[in-house]
Parts: structure tokens; sequence; C-alpha cells
């Protein structure tokens, strides 16, 4: 399992948290997804899902969900 970050503007609300585990967790290969303290932690599969495209689709689903990525991190 390998784990990625995004950083984001601001704290998301409830609903939008649900939403985004809704859209991204459910990705094949995806273990978890967590949207807290202005950070998204994504655990996943790097063997089911590529890890740019894991990105690309996170970056996407929180930009419309109103929320703006402010810088990006791996670990």
């Amino acid at each position: 399992m390998k784990k990625t970050y995004l950083n984001v503007e601001k704290e998301f609300c409830g609903e939008c948290s649900l939403a985004l585990m809704h859209f991204v967790g459910n990705v094949e290969g995806v273990e978890s997804i967590i949207a807290e303290n202005g950070k998204v932690a994504i655990t996943f599969d790097e063997t089911k899902v590529r890890e740019d495209a894991l990105l690309t689709m996170t970056r996407e689903n929180v930009q419309r969900l109103g929320y703006k990525i402010v810088e990006e991190e791996e670990k």
C-alpha cells in the first residue's frame, strides 16, 4: 500500500467529505480516503490503480466540490 496527500485551501465540510469518499473511495485499489485538517490522504494499492490517474481524479473532484488545492506532496 502507498499513501499520497493533497493539501486543500480549507477544511472540508461533512457533506463534501462524504461525497469525496464516495467518488474516489469506490475506485478499485483505493483502500481509504480521509479528508481532514485541510488535507486529503489517500491510501491505495499501486498495483491496481496508477498514482497519477488517482491524483488527477481526486484533484478534479476536490475542485468540483468547490475547494482549491494549494500544494501537493507525496509521502
